[in-house]
């Protein structure tokens, strides 16, 4: 067969779980065309980079990336984050064939049947019905919306992907019931604001399986609830309607996580980034959920180093997670965003003090995170395998999100069968992992 008429695809996803679902989709559009997928550059008619453009690495490690493509293949089309950016990329690499934006399948489809036309006859039959993965088989993502409605100043999102658009209830529950027909353990729900799907819609009423639901976070995890397969919630802002998930993950319909971005607790810093300001409501919420679900997980992100940040704020963010007591904590110093509104912010805060300001609070937060695990020891917990050695296994219990927390490493477990559950009994805790060993 001639190679047009068995083009190939080399495909490179950078950034975030919303962008690698970008990358599933076109890669899934491209095997119903008939195209086929590899992993070399060298063995690839075109390659495909889907890039990101948040932070200044991030768009530096973009431009790298579509330089290596080039060099490596000379045919790449751009697509993702960056790709909003156009005259960026052009002024870095002149030679790409087409840029398109975020979530812009159409136009990425479009870019490829200019530049290499599929074949006569798509390949339907190679198509699984969940549609092609970059995760593992045994969890996926599931991105229920785009864009974002926020305006926080230390952020381009809705410059980048626009305002929120959810996505159809019916739509997003049949993706989640064919992901978990095909043997998907775990449902990661992500959006750049999980709480407020639906919002766009006015909660309008769709269907799924010939009954009317809702479009609301709350009637959507109800449903995934009813799946036979974890669900873990992500990018969820505490809105007080977010209070009535907490009960569904008290019955076990939902994982008990909630991944809450939070940034930062003092409220004057709040105000400057546009973010909700009043983290002794924030405390006394977290409160009420614990006394509702005592096996909680909270996870959350910082930014220390934001301009105009003094001592004093920073000492009030310490307070607030010493109070808190999260259980999982990311940490990130201030970086410029090309077209944020916080780059004219005055008082920058010099580098070195915020490098600083991040290591006192990850150490505080270890200390916190190692009082936390070591509530688990002594308890048997369901994980769920993502990897086996000689002598162990690699798992996550239900307080582990894939590659951002912890892991459960199972004495013993090397015959257990990736990607599926075991019951493991604690043993052993540190500042970010579990021990354990299986129960018979």
């Amino acid at each position: 067969m001639s190679q047009i008429s068995n083009p190939r695809i080399g495909f490179v996803s950078l950034g975030c779980p919303k962008a690698l679902v970008d990358s599933e989709q076109i890669l899934t559009r491209l095997r119903a065309e008939g195209y086929g997928l590899v992993p070399s550059y060298h063995d690839a008619d075109l390659v495909i980079v889907n890039t990101c453009g948040f932070i200044d690495e991030a768009v530096t490690e973009s431009l790298e990336a579509i330089g290596e493509a080039l060099n490596e293949n000379g045919k790449v089309i751009v697509t993702g984050c960056l790709g909003s950016r156009p005259d960026t990329i052009r002024a870095a690499h002149r030679e790409v064939l087409a840029i398109t934006g975020p979530h812009a399948y159409e136009s990425v489809m479009a870019a490829v049947h200019q530049h290499l036309p599929p074949p006569a006859d798509p390949f339907i039959s190679l198509l699984p019905p969940q549609g092609l993965k970059l995760t593992p088989r045994h969890y996926a993502y599931l991105k229920i919306a785009e864009g974002c409605n926020h305006r926080c100043s230390f952020c381009i999102i809705p410059q980048l992907r626009g305002d929120l658009q959810s996505y159809p209830i019916g739509e997003v529950l049949e993706q989640a019931s064919a992901l978990v027909a095909a043997g998907t353990r775990e449902l990661l729900v992500v959006s750049q604001d999980t709480s407020a799907y639906g919002v766009d819609r006015r909660y309008r009423t769709g269907f799924w399986g010939g009954r009317p639901i809702r479009s609301h976070i709350t009637e959507l995890a109800q449903a995934l609830g009813e799946l036979d397969a974890w669900v873990r919630l992500h990018y969820v802002y505490p809105y007080p309607h977010v209070d009535q998930l907490i009960p569904l993950m008290a019955e076990g319909k939902l994982l008990p996580y909630l991944d809450v971005p939070l940034q930062h607790a003092s409220p004057r810093l709040l105000k400057a980034m546009r973010r909700p300001a009043n983290s002794e409501n924030t405390l006394a919420r977290i409160r009420r959920w614990r006394e509702i679900c005592p096996d909680l997980t909270l996870r959350s992100t910082f930014i220390v180093g934001f301009p105009g940040e003094t001592e004093d704020d920073f000492d009030e963010l310490l307070d607030f997670l010493a109070e808190a007591e999260l259980d999982r904590v990311g940490c990130f110093t201030y970086s410029p965003v090309r077209g944020a509104s916080a780059n004219a912010l005055a008082d920058p805060v010099p580098p070195e003090v915020a490098g600083d300001r991040q290591s006192r609070l990850m150490d505080l937060q270890a200390r916190i995170s190692a009082g936390r695990l070591r509530r688990w020891v002594g308890r048997s917990i369901p994980v769920l395998v993502d990897e086996v050695t000689e002598d162990h296994a690699i798992a996550r219990g239900p307080a582990d999100a894939p590659e951002i927390d912890g892991i459960v490493v199972v004495a013993g477990g090397n015959a257990l069968p990736v990607g599926e559950f075991a019951q493991v009994r604690i043993t052993d805790a540190d500042e970010h992992d579990l021990y354990g060993e299986l129960v018979s």
